[in-house]
């Protein structure tokens, strides 16, 4: 049965969703112009520059977007007592070693995927979770391509909306067996041993995506499911994984490592390290322990 979700004081559940909806649906208008080399709306320069950051390519797409979506949180909830993380600002608000002081704390991706944008494959999505106490509670997954803006709130269910707002829900698949199983791995980051991994496990079929967000959205859709990934000289970050996890938990689906342990956010170490798995949640546990057999095989020792 439902229950009321649990939010900051003060903060209606439907007053927020449509605030939501608007900063997501503005971030789509933003990266869509950029594609087109159009000139984007609300002022954003044109040319899309692009440099080289510490994590990969940053563009002007990525920060346009983060600072779209900062100035709209802000002005739309001033009196909300949260804080503000986003990838492309999180060095100024945050200390390594120190989770940030707030209860509730939202964590940005303003570009997930900016590989893939750039490239023009249309799988980059825009992140938005709502964190308390290291978990998520609710997340925002915007595919612009697509024309998908996916909700997950905790308590409440999952689903997609379109920018007429006709809804659609969460179809996983019936696929059970692991042979039978559809996996979707990362189109850029994978190594040898992600390789032997998903080698070892039999798969029915592998594909692979761009984003976080676009790996999930097929799970939910029915076409994929499950992910993986292996962190390696990299991990993925906190803004990579909290707004997938919350629409994917919220739909019934799992989001966990390999041990079956919860993710967990706002530690004050960003990095997502360790082998986590996704999945529509049927058989998880039979499916973590194969993989975490197969996985102190190939990296005895891993911590996953």
């Amino acid at each position: 049965m439902p229950i009321e979700p649990i939010l900051p004081k003060g903060l209606k559940l439907e007053l927020l969703l449509d605030r939501l909806r608007h900063l997501s649906w503005g971030a789509a208008d933003i990266l869509l112009a950029y594609a087109k080399g159009e000139a984007p709306p609300h002022g954003f320069s044109k040319v899309l520059e692009v440099q080289e950051g510490d994590q990969g390519p940053v563009s002007s797409a990525d920060l346009a977007v983060n600072q779209w979506l900062l100035s709209g949180l802000r002005s739309n909830f001033s009196s909300i007592d949260w804080k503000l993380l986003s990838e492309e600002t999180y060095k100024e608000v945050s200390k390594e070693g120190i989770p940030i002081d707030s209860e509730w704390l939202w964590i940005l991706d303003p570009l997930d995927g900016t590989k893939d944008f750039l490239k023009g494959t249309g799988e980059y999505a825009v992140h938005l979770a709502l964190v308390r106490d290291h978990s998520p509670s609710l997340g925002v997954v915007l595919l612009p391509d697509s024309e998908e803006l996916w909700f997950g709130v905790l308590g409440i269910g999952s689903w997609c909306e379109n920018r007429s707002g006709k809804k659609k829900y969460t179809s996983f698949s019936e696929r059970r067996h692991l042979n039978d199983l559809i996996l979707v791995a990362s189109r850029n980051h994978r190594d040898e041993r992600l390789e032997k991994l998903i080698a070892s496990l039999s798969f029915g079929e592998v594909k692979a995506f761009g984003s976080v967000g676009c790996k999930v959205a097929s799970i939910l859709r029915g076409e994929t499911d499950l992910y993986l990934s292996l962190s390696g000289k990299s991990a993925p970050k906190d803004w990579d994984m909290a707004a997938p996890e919350a629409v994917l938990v919220a739909a019934g689906g799992r989001f966990t490592h390999a041990d079956g342990s919860p993710l967990k956010y706002n530690t004050g170490d960003v990095r997502q390290k360790g082998c986590l798995i996704a999945s529509h949640g049927t058989n998880h546990g039979l499916l973590c322990e194969e993989v975490s057999r197969e996985i102190e095989f190939i990296d005895p020792g891993f911590l996953v």
